[in-house]
């Protein structure tokens, strides 16, 4: 009797566990791309709802979409903001206050001017074009009251340095809706997980690039991750040299409205969500080894690892508040 009843109590028990069904999504977006993964219970890809999310972020914060409303802020337009741009300003706001201004969303048209395109080796911009544009940078000169944003006429918000962050966090949020508790969202090398890869029965492994002048992709590093985001600001793809070789990054100097002058080649940052981590990735950036030391004494919701040349251009490494080796 007492086998039999060891026996029921078995079949109850696997009976009970849940089957959940490993899905992948992909595809284009932000002019980058995405990939989705998670595990549920119906198997649905939501594939659809994940672009309709991916057109409504666009909408409200790219400004390569002519009418969407941050272009039409910058064109001083009469427009109400949706909830989602409230949300990455407020982030703005909060990030550019701790980091005393390193991370500024109104330094677009600065950014802009510097040209860094397709003549990446040439400084195109005069220091007087500079200094004219600099006199409306600051995020403190712009508001929010209600659905409104309040700006000088010739302000100019973009949010290229934290949108694709958000863009992460709103797909992780859209799977957590639907009660889904192991998930990994990718966007052009912003990552939010969840929960643990099911299939593995192990936490989420990603990669860190290894930084790369040749244009070509490998990984530096592997680890794991796990109910944390992880965004990386890189300077090897994107940099102008000057006439005696000296570097110097895409990360405008928001106080001076000059590049860079960096030996830093990338800042990954961990946070609890993908939007903090990606504002901050960028405001590292600018900000240098030196400073976010200090500044991650009193930040222990945030962990940094550098990768970075020395005098004699050896790569070396720095961890910061215990990010994962």
């Amino acid at each position: 009797m007492k086998k039999f009843y060891f026996i029921a109590l078995l079949f109850t028990i696997f009976s009970c566990q849940k089957e959940y069904k490993n899905t992948k999504v992909s595809g284009p977006v932000f002019g980058t791309s995405y990939n989705i993964q998670f595990y549920s219970e119906d198997g649905e890809n939501y594939q659809k709802q994940f672009d309709s999310l991916f057109n409504v972020v666009n909408q409200s914060l790219s400004t390569y979409i002519p009418d969407s409303d941050i272009s039409r802020i910058n064109k001083n337009e009469d427009v109400g903001i949706d909830e989602h741009f409230k949300r990455v300003f407020k982030k703005s706001k909060e990030v550019y206050r701790f980091t005393e201004g390193a991370f500024d969303p109104t330094i677009g048209n600065v950014v802009n001017a510097w040209n860094f395109g397709a003549d990446t080796n040439k400084f195109l911009t005069d220091s007087t074009t500079i200094d004219s544009l600099m006199k409306f940078v600051g995020l403190n000169k712009i508001g929010l009251k209600a659905s409104k944003i309040i700006k000088q006429k010739t302000s100019y918000l973009e949010f290229n340095a934290i949108a694709k962050g958000y863009g992460v966090d709103v797909i992780g949020e859209f799977l957590e809706s639907k009660k889904i508790t192991n998930y990994l969202v990718e966007i052009g090398g912003e990552i939010r997980v969840k929960g643990i890869n099911l299939e593995k029965q192990s936490p989420w492994k990603v990669g860190l690039d290894e930084p790369r002048f040749d244009g070509e992709q490998s990984v530096f590093k592997a680890l794991e991750l796990k109910d944390e985001a992880m965004a990386t600001s890189g300077t090897y793809r994107k940099f102008k040299l000057d006439e005696n070789g000296n570097r110097y990054a895409h990360i405008i100097n928001t106080k001076t409205g000059y590049p860079t002058k960096t030996n830093v080649l990338s800042v990954s940052v961990i946070g609890p969500d993908c939007m903090t981590a990606d504002a901050y990735a960028t405001a590292f950036q600018a900000m240098g080894i030196e400073k976010v030391t200090k500044f991650l004494e009193s930040h222990s919701e945030l962990k940094a690892y550098f990768i970075y040349e020395d005098n004699d251009k050896t790569l070396k490494t720095l961890n910061l508040n215990n990010f994962p080796e």
